[in-house]
């Protein structure tokens, strides 16, 4: 997807690349997308994407999801949990933040995989913009291997934790 962002023509999203069985992730935290990225870095993963989506697709999404692995307490039993897992067409997983050594932070971020449904509707109805960040990222990431902390953490996108409903937290809170 980060060669056809390069080109000049508008960007239509691939709805025939949207795969049935494989899950789309969103990974709201720009610090744990360099984590899973090496910076931009990694073989395969050389380009990093801002994607800006609805509010409206990011809310439907939340409210059709269900966590990635089995909670006590959240699930009435395991057997249940696998069958909404089984229907739903998205899931949350809650991974550890990074800071800007990409070490864990002591309080998890989201991450909202979605199924054949949902990623059809992304790529259809959701998404609004996509940015290149990949320049920024290797900014950064020399500001903090040459110990530049401050300045690398100036250039950080603004993140802010996303207001949710309690009754919607309750459901997604593994």
């Amino acid at each position: 997807m980060g060669a056809l962002r390069r080109r000049t023509e508008p960007w239509t999203p691939p709805r025939e690349r949207v795969c049935e069985h494989a899950l789309t992730w969103i990974k709201p935290s720009f610090l744990w997308m360099m984590y899973r990225c090496g910076w931009g870095a990694k073989e395969g993963q050389e380009t990093v994407l801002a994607v800006e989506i609805t509010r409206d697709g990011f809310e439907w999404a939340l409210r059709h999801a269900c966590l990635s692995s089995y909670t006590r307490g959240v699930h009435p039993d395991r057997a249940t949990w696998q069958r909404q897992l089984k229907r739903a067409p998205t899931r949350v997983q809650w991974d550890p933040e990074r800071d800007l050594h990409l070490q864990p932070m002591p309080y998890r971020s989201l991450q909202l995989g979605l199924s054949a449904e949902a990623a059809r509707r992304y790529a259809d109805e959701w998404t609004v913009a996509i940015r290149d960040v990949t320049p920024l990222a290797h900014e950064i990431h020399a500001l903090v291997s040459g110990g530049d902390q401050d300045s690398a953490a100036r250039l950080l996108p603004q993140e802010r934790p996303y207001p949710m409903a309690d009754e919607l937290l309750a459901q997604l809170d593994g």
